[in-house]
């Protein structure tokens, strides 16, 4: 059975940075695209980030782009989120994702998904 728990979450001030990790377990995920969304209140779930474990092919939304940058350390089954320069803007609750083959910017195709974790920005 496919895990995912997120952490790394919490509060911070505009323009400073958060490293958000995605623990993945229950199987082999050489074959599986793996997504950060984020879900303000009120809000639909929405695309951040997403990257192939293999070969690393990775995309951004156009909100974060040159700010976040999404990577994996496939020894550790980990996918990380390195949030920088962060505005009040970005907060939500960050999840990972995880779907078998290709990525998508849509969450209605991930079929795995962890609890989520709280990033809080400050103005």
């Amino acid at each position: 059975q496919v895990q995912l728990v997120e952490s790394g979450g919490g509060s911070v001030q505009a323009g400073g940075s958060l490293r958000l990790s995605c623990a993945a377990s229950g199987r082999t995920f050489n074959n599986y695209a793996m997504g950060w969304f984020r879900q303000a209140p009120g809000k639909e779930r929405e695309f951040v980030a997403n990257i192939m474990w293999i070969p690393g092919s990775r995309d951004y939304a156009d909100s974060v782009k040159g700010r976040f940058t999404i990577s994996r350390d496939n020894a550790k089954n980990t996918v990380y989120l390195q949030m920088n320069s962060l505005k009040p803007e970005d907060t939500a609750s960050y999840y990972c994702a995880a779907r078998p083959f290709g990525v998508t910017r849509n969450p209605g195709d991930y079929a795995y998904w962890g609890q989520g974790t709280q990033v809080t920005v400050s103005s």
